[in-house]
C-alpha cells in the first residue's frame, strides 16, 4: 500500500495552551530537517483554555496541522481513535503535548518501523524525572505486572511516544481506558514485532499533569478485563463452563461424602448429626448454585457471542 505522507504525528491534549506553540515549532523544525512529508492532528479532548484557539491559529499558518475538537473531555483513548481514524502516513506517531515527549526522536522511530520492520516501537523513559514516590514506584510495580500478563517485554508500557505501522492503528479499537494497553491490543490483532527504544524524557515545563495515582488502580483493572477478553472473549463457555462444572462437582462430591458418612454412623448404631444441622451441607448446596449458574451464564454469553457482528472479525494478512 502506497501513502501520500510519510508520517503523521498524532497528539491528544487537555488544556495544554502554554506548550503548544513551542512543541509545534519543535516539530516542524525536526520534519524540516529530515524532509518529510507530513501531517499533525491535533485531538482537543475537551479544552476549557484557549488550545483549540492556537490551534486553529498554529493550522491557518501551516496547512500540515489538522485539529479535531471534542465538545468535552472524552478521555486520552477517544482522542487517539479519532486521530487513528484520521491518519493518512506511512509511520504513525502518538506524543503529549506537554512537552516531556521530544520531538527529536521521531526520525529514528520512522527509520525502525521502516527499515527494521517493526509494527510498533515504543518509547522507554529510562532516565525520567517524575516524583519518584508517586510516579517512578508505582510505574515499575504496574509495568512488572503487564509484562507478566501481556506477555510483552516493554519496560515503559503506558509511555505516550510511540511510533505504529498505519496498518496497525487500522486494525485495532482504542476505547475506555485501553490507550494504555495499545501493545496489547495489537499484539491480539496479530502484530506480535513490538520493540522499544529508550527515549529522552524531560521534565514538565507547564502546568500540572492531567493524571493521578487513581490511574494505576484503574489500569490494572483494565488489564484484567482486556487480558479476559482476549482469553475468552469469542469462548467464554471455556470459563464459565469449565468453573460452573468444578463448583457443582466440588458441592455434589461435599454432599455425597456428608450423607454417605452419616448414612455410615448411623448404620453402625453410633451418635451422628443430622444432614441438615452440619454447616459443610450448606457450603455443599452453595457451590451446587454457584456452580449451576455460572453453566448459566456460559451458555448465555456464548449464544451473545455467535449472535455478534465481530464474531467472524479477522485481520487478514493479504490476499493473492
Amino acid at each position: 500500500m502506497t501513502y501520500d505522507k510519510d508520517l503523521s504525528i498524532v497528539i491528544s491534549l487537555f488544556n495544554e495552551e502554554e506548550s503548544l506553540p513551542e512543541l509545534l515549532s519543535w516539530i516542524e523544525k525536526v520534519m524540516a530537517a529530515g524532509g518529510y512529508e507530513y501531517e499533525i492532528i491535533m485531538v482537543d479532548d475537551g479544552s476549557t483554555d484557549s488550545s483549540w484557539k492556537i490551534i486553529k491559529e498554529l493550522s491557518a499558518r501551516n496547512t500540515s496541522i489538522r485539529g479535531i475538537s471534542f465538545r468535552r473531555n472524552y478521555g486520552k483513548s477517544a482522542a487517539l481513535y479519532h486521530g487513528f481514524k484520521a491518519a493518512e502516513g506511512r509511520v504513525v506517531i502518538t506524543m503529549d503535548a506537554d512537552l516531556q515527549d521530544s520531538p527529536d526522536e521521531i526520525p529514528e522511530l520512522y527509520r525502525m518501523i521502516t527499515e527494521e520492520g517493526y509494527d510498533i516501537v515504543s518509547g522507554w523513559k529510562k532516565q525520567r524525572f517524575d516524583n519518584k514516590l508517586t510516579k517512578n514506584l508505582p510505574s515499575k510495580l504496574y509495568n512488572a505486572t503487564a509484562r507478566k500478563i501481556t506477555g510483552i517485554k516493554l519496560h515503559d508500557m503506558n509511555c505516550g511516544l510511540k511510533a505504529y505501522r498505519n496498518e496497525v492503528v487500522k486494525h485495532i479499537e482504542v476505547y475506555g481506558e485501553m490507550h494504555r494497553y495499545i501493545p496489547y491490543l495489537a499484539k491480539n490483532a496479530g502484530f506480535s514485532k513490538i520493540t522499544e527504544k529508550p527515549v529522552q524524557h524531560q521534565k514538565r515545563k507547564y502546568g500540572v499533569s492531567k493524571f493521578g495515582l487513581e490511574r494505576f488502580v484503574n489500569g490494572f483493572l483494565d488489564l484484567i478485563s482486556l487480558w479476559f477478553l482476549s482469553t475468552f472473549g469469542k469462548k467464554p463457555m471455556h470459563f464459565f463452563g469449565f468453573t460452573g462444572i468444578l463448583m457443582f462437582l466440588i458441592g455434589g462430591f461435599m454432599a455425597i461424602w456428608i450423607i454417605a458418612e452419616k448414612l455410615i454412623q448411623q448404620g453402625q448404631g453410633l451418635d451422628f448429626r443430622p444432614v441438615t444441622e452440619q454447616p459443610m451441607f450448606y457450603l455443599a448446596l452453595l457451590a451446587v448454585i454457584l456452580g449451576f449458574q455460572l453453566f448459566l451464564a456460559g451458555f448465555i454469553c456464548e449464544m451473545v457471542s455467535r449472535n455478534s457482528q465481530e464474531r467472524n472479525k479477522y485481520n487478514i494478512r493479504e490476499e493473492i
